[in-house]
């Protein structure tokens, strides 16, 4: 008897220890979760209601149970966001087992001061989600004050697409993109101030932009960040950007701390009129380029002030048309490019192909080019059998550490004479008698200055005239 309790007892302790031993062998997924959305976005002007509460879900794909080994609200205890994981709220939530092919809700809620004044416009925070060693994180963004708001996410399928005539009486905060979509018509009024989120764009596909901004009440393009600390900071978002479109035009516009301010793409093959008419417009602190046309589009400017940035002022690549008159296409940024760069061709790399276009119509007239930089304007260019190359630069001043004798610069340009300019790193690009650019233009139909002043006769050089 003595000896079958002792084998009883061994027995039974072999058997605990065989179940010690696979519950420390039990074989967790080493993959990551996946989830329903990557941005959970408070698309109700929460202002004006104060709280509400919105959910996403997280998937575990594999066939194996997944360990999370946390789960964190990023702003902490300090968020206006609450999170709830599995019926418990708090901001740090650790080692929750997802069972294979299983998921989870997690509840977000916002809460805001109502009808702040003070908020940003977008506020935002962060989930993160910690499994084998990997951080994934899911975005949280709320509208934080009283605005028009349009939002996009390519990624989710979810596109806001825009027409008619968008209104004025309070701000418009695009994060994402705020599309135009085919054959459609977007007109957005004087005086309506657009806000654009971190990478965000205005997107014209083969529709038309109309900005009808007036003299004191331009409509204004810029980041959404509020603060001081952001009136001048660049790559705030991406800008305009037209894909084939059809006739757009923007009038007195201010364009700043982007990174493109406006983006052209090609044009619709049946549009025989210029993609874009710009006038009377200001783009200046962007990230890369101040006007971008790129693969055939073509851009009519008149009295336009493109200064300070980041690598041009206009930038033509693989062809494309442009008459530019009275406009400052200026460096006076960080940029150690020229202001000016125009080129017919382009080098896809990846599919290891040169891409050669026409420039039909390349005009400088009543135009400065100048900056800080030795040489502000560079050209480029492949001349082959089909592809036309018809410049005409005539009656503007160019800085330009080699000066050409080519039979498309005209007799009255100016090279190297300075404008004088008041204070360029203050963006005071007015200028008094002695300047190059002082009656040295020739008459045209554009009659008054980007500030309403009339123009002399002969005009001055640029967008700015002296009394």
């Amino acid at each position: 008897m003595r000896y079958f309790y002792a084998l009883m007892v061994l027995i039974g302790l072999c058997f605990w220890s065989t179940l010690s031993s696979c519950n420390k062998h039990v074989l967790l997924s080493k993959s990551n979760l996946t989830f329903s959305t990557d941005t959970l976005v408070f698309d109700t002007v929460f202002t004006t209601i104060g709280s509400t509460t919105k959910s996403f879900k997280i998937f575990n794909p594999d066939q194996r149970s997944l360990q999370i080994e946390e789960i964190e609200l990023m702003g902490g205890a300090a968020s206006v966001y609450r999170i709830n994981v599995d019926g418990t709220p708090g901001v740090l939530h650790k080692d929750l087992l997802l069972e294979a092919k299983d998921s989870l809700f997690i509840f977000v809620e916002v809460t805001l001061a109502v009808n702040s004044t003070t908020n940003p416009l977008i506020i935002e925070d962060s989930v993160r989600f910690r499994t084998n060693g990997k951080d994934q994180y899911v975005k949280l963004a709320a509208w934080g004050q009283d605005a028009y708001f349009h939002y996009s996410n390519f990624q989710n399928q979810q596109f806001d697409f825009n027409e008619g005539v968008w209104p004025n009486d309070k701000p418009h905060v695009i994060y994402g993109a705020a599309i135009v979509d085919s054959a459609k018509t977007l007109t957005i009024p004087a005086g309506t101030k657009v806000h654009l989120h971190k990478n965000a764009l205005l997107y014209v596909y083969k529709g038309s932009l109309q900005i009808e901004g007036q003299l004191g009440n331009e409509v204004i393009f810029q980041g959404d960040r509020l603060e001081q600390d952001y009136q001048d900071v660049t790559g705030q978002y991406y800008g305009i950007y037209l894909h084939e479109a059809l006739p757009s035009n923007i009038n007195y516009a201010i364009l700043k701390n982007g990174t493109s301010g406006v983006h052209l793409f090609s044009e619709d093959p049946s549009n025989s009129s210029y993609t874009l008419n710009i006038q009377n417009t200001q783009i200046f602190n962007q990230a890369r380029y101040g006007i971008f046309i790129f693969a055939g589009a073509k851009v009519k400017a008149e009295n336009c002030l493109i200064s300070q940035n980041g690598t041009h002022a206009l930038l033509v690549l693989q062809g494309g048309d442009f008459h530019f008159n009275h406009c400052n296409l200026l460096g006076y940024g960080a940029s150690t490019n020229p202001a000016v760069g125009i080129s017919n061709y382009y080098n896809d790399y990846a599919q290891n192909q040169t891409l050669v276009s026409s420039i039909e119509e390349g005009v400088f007239k009543n135009c400065v080019i100048y900056g800080n930089l030795d040489t502000e304007i560079a050209l480029d260019t492949i001349q082959m059998a089909g592809v036309q190359l018809n410049f005409d630069f005539d009656y503007s001043v160019l800085k330009s550490e080699t000066t050409y004798s080519d039979p498309f610069y005209g007799s009255q340009l100016f090279w190297n004479m300075a404008p004088l300019f008041a204070n360029p790193a203050e963006r005071d690009f007015s200028f008094t008698g002695n300047s190059s650019l002082s009656n040295k233009g020739i008459s045209s139909t554009v009659f008054t200055d980007i500030f309403g002043q009339a123009r002399n006769n002969p005009p001055d050089i640029g967008a700015i005239e002296l009394p």
